[in-house]
């Protein structure tokens, strides 16, 4: 849902803008077979074969990548400043269509970090930050320092999945086309407003069809999953080591199913639940933002007069919701000369509630807004989750998040079927409840149909997977991790519970949670079932 990469797995709003800013929610996407609301017949991604169908050829599996020097990131990959000499970047070709080994090949873009202790080195780390849709090629270089100690015995590896960045990337709209589907309301009010939310949702769908028709059947997380066993073997290991953070909890869920003898030690933080279908995924990532905003609105509420939202929660959240809509109907101005619509003005919230540490960039923002009538700094953060550089360039986070979510999940819902949920969703939540609920027509319209009634995790026979959950986290629910460590099966998801705020646990700078981190993945020490840090 953002070029930050610890996002995760979205079903995207109306609005372009908001589309990865908010929605990006790891576990909201999967579909349970209940074909409820699917729409016109399209064409079928092909359905997946099972590992043991596919014998993929030497050319592939002897690959020998030619690394070297790392370039700044591309637009389509996000900002950011070329890497340090200690980083390569590498390509290695893998099937487009894994039922077609023999065939087509497209290039995957991988970077990765020597270890520093030569003489103790296990092997490599995978990583991956979540969207789905982040490029794990401009992201690992920004959050080294948090890994410096894995990196002692460890590669540190990362790569842009297919359809993301440099990997095949998913292309639709032009830079220009998504500034302007920022004016498309991403909370109809009526008639005439859903029939443009609609539109402006169809003309995404063929925008992508006609630009990345070939890629979209093949940029399902399954997919996705068999790659990084082919990267494995490229990589010279034995057993994946893998570090998974928001969607990549799930891919990582997939990988240890399709190859549980493959599984070395693995970690899966800010857990999807592989178990909620869409609209059950959207509901709880509604509550989520929602605590989360409560939180910060009792946190700020400590600082007085300095706090813009006033005395208590329940005062924050209706001066917000007034606030938006007012927005709804007239923007605010900037100094780019942009607006601050609705929508962007609820990615720039959702994007301070991920992490603890930027609530009071958030303050500032909603002090300028409320106070000053001027939208810079919650426009500047609502671009942050979209992937717009200062130039005006977007990553491909928004076309890689949705082509993933919609080839994955077979669910597709009407507008009948939304406006009924209206009212639980804003229950749910005031503020970001409306939002999420319309989100869920993101796959409507969209030219392939979805693979999967929804993610098979169940590893049995796996090495053990340390699941950890934060009770804290708006985009992906404390729930899920306590579910994605059942559904792993007993003796392989170890859950570990953070009670803290933000999006994930280890980078949060908890001392416990670190050491449990680390001490399982430098040196085996796998705790106990329950472990808990605060």
């Amino acid at each position: 849902m953002s070029s930050s990469p610890r996002t995760i797995r979205t079903r995207a709003l109306v609005s372009a803008t908001v589309v990865v800013a908010l929605t990006a929610v790891a576990g909201c996407n999967d579909d349970r077979g209940n074909d409820r609301g699917k729409g016109r017949s399209t064409p079928s991604a092909q359905a997946p074969a099972e590992p043991s169908d596919i014998a993929l050829p030497g050319s592939l599996t002897g690959q020998k990548p030619n690394w070297d020097s790392c370039p700044a990131p591309s637009p389509i990959q996000g900002t950011g400043a070329a890497p340090g000499s200690e980083w390569e970047c590498a390509t290695v070709k893998v099937p487009l269509d894994y039922g077609k080994p023999d065939g087509e090949t497209i290039d995957l873009a991988m970077i990765r970090a020597k270890a520093t202790d030569k003489d103790r080195r296990i092997g490599s780390l995978v990583f991956n930050f979540g969207g789905p849709g982040g490029s794990g090629v401009s992201s690992l270089p920004s959050f080294a320092d948090d890994y410096a100690k894995l990196r002692t015995r460890y590669d540190l590896v990362s790569f842009d999945p297919r359809g993301v960045g440099e990997s095949a990337g998913v292309k639709c709209l032009s830079d220009k086309e998504m500034d302007a589907a920022d004016a498309v309301d991403g909370t109809p009010d009526d008639e005439d407003e859903i029939k443009a939310a609609t539109a402006d949702s169809r003309e995404f769908a063929a925008a992508c069809k006609k630009k990345s028709g070939r890629v979209l059947p093949h940029v399902d997380t399954v997919s996705a999953a068999r790659d990084m066993d082919l990267m494995r073997q490229v990589l010279g290991d034995k057993k994946l080591s893998y570090f998974g953070i928001s969607y990549g909890t799930e891919l990582g869920g997939v990988y240890a199913h399709l190859f549980p003898q493959h599984v070395g030690r693995a970690v899966l933080d800010a857990v999807v639940d592989p178990t909620e279908d869409p609209e059950q995924g959207s509901y709880g990532q509604a509550k989520g933002f929602q605590l989360a905003l409560d939180n910060y609105l009792k946190d700020c509420a400590k600082k007085g007069f300095a706090c813009p939202t006033g005395g208590d929660a329940e005062a924050g959240n209706a001066k917000i919701a007034a606030f938006l809509k007012k927005l709804d109907k007239k923007p605010l101005s900037t100094e780019s000369g942009r607006k601050l619509t609705q929508g962007g003005a609820l990615g720039g919230i959702a994007a301070a509630l991920y992490d603890p540490e930027s609530w009071k960039y958030l303050t500032l923002g909603l002090q300028e807004a409320l106070h000053l009538g001027k939208g810079n700094m919650l426009l500047a953060m609502s671009d942050s989750m979209s992937g717009r550089d200062e130039k005006g360039r977007y990553s491909n986070i928004n076309a890689a998040n949705m082509a993933i979510n919609c080839v994955d999940d077979k669910q597709r819902y009407t507008v009948d079927e939304v406006k009924a949920q209206l009212p639980r969703f804003r229950k749910a939540s005031p503020v970001f409840g409306e939002f999420l609920a319309w989100g869920m027509l993101g796959c409507t319209d969209w030219p392939v149909d979805g693979t999967t009634d929804g993610p098979d995790v169940s590893a049995k026979g796996s090495a053990p997977v340390l699941v950890v959950g934060n009770t804290g986290d708006p985009a992906t629910p404390y729930a899920g991790a306590r579910k994605m460590a059942r559904e792993l099966g007993p003796g392989v998801g170890i859950e570990v519970t953070y009670k803290g705020q933000g999006h994930g646990a280890y980078n949060s700078g908890n001392a416990c949670m670190t050491k449990t981190v680390n001490s399982y993945l430098l040196d085996g020490k796998v705790p106990s079932g329950g472990t808990t840090c605060s």
